[in-house]
């Protein structure tokens, strides 16, 4: 008896020692579930994690053309994810991820090992490493924080399987990986380094991604690409290890050669659109500003993961970036550097003596970041010469490509003098939308903005304008003729202005309007200018949508005025839209993470002018590409299809314009150098139709070419009601020749 009373002594005290330690653990659960050692993160917290989204644009056809961020992240659901990515993920991180609830108690001995061994240990289940990445540890954590954080993670895993689908938590897990070149999720990751939606990845891409997780720089296939061929291995070894590949998938995948052509590097100075991207950005932080969430605090772009839909059309970027390419790099720009070969003083105006010249280098080195960040930190200015005359290595742009060289800072300054620049923007008129954009010729070494925020002189550009008051007021039309001399402007100070034309092959005859804007003469122009004023021009143009200041002088009608290639564009725009300007936008809508609407975007509109003007006004500049400044148009770039448009050339070719109309896109194209004192030496380079007109016909057969675009081959709509005046200059001499006649045969 007294054994046996003994084996039940032992038997009781073993069983409480048991169900105490059961307890305890269930106690110590429960009180790490209660935040009694530290943070833990409520149900609605894991329900609703919180991370920096990066917010997205997106074009009108549905491209990300761009992102702002902190944490290049962008969300995935597991529908968009590649079975591909699933299959190497669980094969590699967590094979037995479909049976378990959270934590794998036959690898948990594996992890205690290891945080015993004083490693990281291992083992941890896909759900685990969500957790982790959800509420990262602390850094430097000492051995008992560590198996507290690790249960503390066990307890997380275990609420997150209970809350989300098997699915959900993988599409959870590949949103929060980081695979460094600023890639946050899978989504960001395969889009920069292969160019591809997640659904699209190929089994060694998926490979490749998922091999990363490990160690994001140390496998990065840009900086470490054979390290990452044998992560990738790895990974595809343990994909045939589970059967989600055959042994002879496993053996031709890998020895495949690494393939990282598509890979984008991510900065704001690459990619399509930069300089919209940038404009746009400004605008957003405005607005983030100005508006709150539902909780009261503002909107931050860079972690709110707003989507922002603008009006560019993808392929119309494009297409506008490559005439630009196409024409300044491989025509235009070489021609003006040989344009000013061995040229005394070039590239500077022949008039600057040295002194003008030194002004304005010295006036560029004042504006560089080197030379402000010297100033700030009292450098002497003795030094700082000595520092801008020093040559270092440096890399230049070229239109060849990024070049290193060894130059010095100040000969930097007027080898980038040379180089022509751009302004470009096409609007739909109907719409206001804007469809492509293009500020400058390389964002990364040129950021002034040459379409929103530059304004330059305009010249003929701006005559159109003069013309639409005399077809406004009813006094003229196409085919009437008025006297091509010259004409006197009284100054006010005793002196008189009298314009001059550029040629003088029609000087003193009659010609008609049509005639006259499409070569663009001078005294016709000064003609209207006299006839009506400055401010009846203002006025008009005030209804256009152009802003921008403009004195009330008769040198208007030459087309003296500083204006951006956005106002400009969208003022012909009117023209197009039956006399109803119409302010060209660039976001349709905004909305937050979720897909909620935030705001929408109607652009402002007024009538400027009725629509018989405005047809009148298109048939005018189409005699500009009729038989024009325009004409090359036809015979170089065979554009057969209805164009309106008006060149422009300021008086010391500094500015070359033109811009384009058709019934439904008008776009306009600026070219110059930053400083108005280097330029072409003669008219026949300088002019708008050698330097701005062939960027815009390159765009448009672009344009045309792409079937997908459907962009209409028919005319410019005539008005609802019949013209009150004849627009046939054959009809109207043969009308008026008759008239005479009549009236001479009553003695008129």
């Amino acid at each position: 008896m007294k054994r046996k009373k003994g084996n039940w002594s032992f038997s009781k005290k073993f069983w409480v020692t048991y169900f105490s330690l059961v307890a305890m653990v269930f106690l110590l659960f429960i009180i790490i579930s209660l935040g009694g050692f530290g943070f833990m993160p409520s149900l609605e917290e894991l329900e609703n994690p919180k991370s920096n989204l990066a917010s997205e644009l997106f074009s009108a056809d549905q491209k990300v053309i761009g992102k702002y961020f902190i944490e290049n992240r962008s969300n995935v659901h597991y529908n968009e994810l590649s079975p591909n990515l699933v299959n190497a993920l669980i094969a590699t991180e967590d094979a037995r991820f479909e049976s378990h609830s959270g934590v794998d108690f036959k690898a948990m001995m594996r992890v205690f090992y290891g945080v015993f061994a004083g490693g990281k240990g291992g083992g941890s289940t896909i759900t685990q490493q969500l957790a982790k990445n959800l509420f990262p540890r602390k850094d430097n954590q000492n051995f008992i924080s560590t198996i507290f954080t690790k249960l503390k993670e066990w307890v997380m895993a275990i609420k997150l399987e209970r809350n989300y689908s098997k699915q959900e938590i993988i599409a959870l897990y590949f949103n929060t990986v980081p695979f460094g070149s600023q890639a946050f999720g899978v989504k960001s990751a395969a889009k920069i380094f292969f160019n591809k939606e997640p659904y699209d990845l190929k089994i060694e891409e998926a490979a490749i991604l998922v091999g990363m997780l490990k160690a994001p720089t140390w496998y990065n296939p840009i900086r470490n690409p054979e390290r990452a061929i044998k992560r990738r291995e790895v990974v595809l070894h343990q994909m045939e290890k589970y059967d989600y590949i055959n042994g002879e998938q496993y053996d031709s995948l890998r020895v495949l050669p690494l393939d990282m052509s598509e890979y984008i590097p991510q900065d704001q100075n690459s990619g399509h659109a930069t300089y919209l991207r940038e404009y746009l950005r400004g605008y957003m932080v405005k607005w983030c500003e100005e508006h709150q969430k539902p909780d009261g605090e503002h909107y931050n772009l860079y972690k709110d993961g707003l989507k922002i839909y603008t009006t560019i059309n993808s392929k119309m970027q494009q297409y506008a970036e490559e005439a630009v390419r196409e024409y300044l790099g491989n025509e235009l720009q070489p021609s003006f550097f040989k344009h000013w070969k061995g040229v005394r003083n070039a590239p500077f105006d022949r008039n600057m003596t040295q002194s003008d010249i030194d002004l304005v280098m010295r006036q560029a080195m004042e504006r560089t970041d080197r030379y402000i960040s010297l100033k700030k930190n009292d450098v002497d200015e003795k030094e700082i010469l000595k520092i801008f005359r020093t040559p270092v290595e440096m890399t230049i742009f070229s239109w060849k490509g990024d070049r290193d060289t060894l130059m010095s800072p100040l000969d930097s300054i007027k080898y980038y003098k040379y180089f022509l620049q751009t302004g470009m923007m096409s609007v739909e008129p109907q719409t206001g939308y804007v469809r492509a954009y293009v500020g400058g010729i390389d964002y990364k070494y040129f950021k002034y903005d040459h379409v929103k925020v530059g304004k330059r002189q305009v010249g003929s550009t701006f005559k159109p304008f003069l013309y639409t008051l005399a077809m406004q007021e009813g006094e003229f039309s196409p085919c009437s003729k008025v006297p091509n001399i010259p004409v006197s402007f009284d100054m006010g100070d005793g002196t008189q202005w009298v314009p001059s034309n550029s040629e003088d092959e029609d000087d003193g005859k009659m010609v008609t309007l049509k005639y006259a804007l499409a070569n663009s003469i001078n005294y016709v122009s000064a003609y209207l200018m006299k006839r009506y004023s400055p401010m009846a021009v203002i006025n008009l143009v005030r209804k256009m949508g152009i802003t921008s200041k403009i004195d009330a002088v008769p040198s208007i009608c030459l087309g003296t005025p500083d204006i951006s290639v956005f106002e400009m564009t969208g003022a012909m725009a009117t023209y197009a839209n039956k006399g109803i300007f119409i302010e060209p936008i660039f976001i349709t809508r905004i909305e937050d993470k979720y897909g909620n609407l935030l705001a929408n975007f109607i652009p402002k509109q007024q009538e400027a002018m009725n629509e018989e003007t405005a047809f009148l006004m298109t048939n005018l500049l189409k005699g500009v590409v009729e038989g024009g400044t325009g004409s090359r148009l036809r015979y170089k770039y065979g554009l057969n299809v209805p164009i309106a448009g008006k060149t422009g050339t300021t008086q010391n070719n500094s500015d070359g314009w033109f811009i384009g109309l058709t019934p439904q896109l008008v776009s306009g194209v600026w070219v110059g150098c930053e400083d108005r004192s280097i330029h072409f030496r003669n008219i026949t380079m300088g002019q708008g139709a050698t330097m701005a007109l062939p960027i815009w016909a390159m765009y448009m057969k672009k344009i045309y070419a792409d079937k997908t675009l459907k962009l209409s081959t028919e005319d410019f709509e005539y008005p609802s009601k019949p013209l009150s005046v004849e627009i046939d200059c054959g009809s109207y001499e043969s009308k008026q020749k008759k008239k005479d006649d009549f009236l001479e045969g009553f003695g008129f």
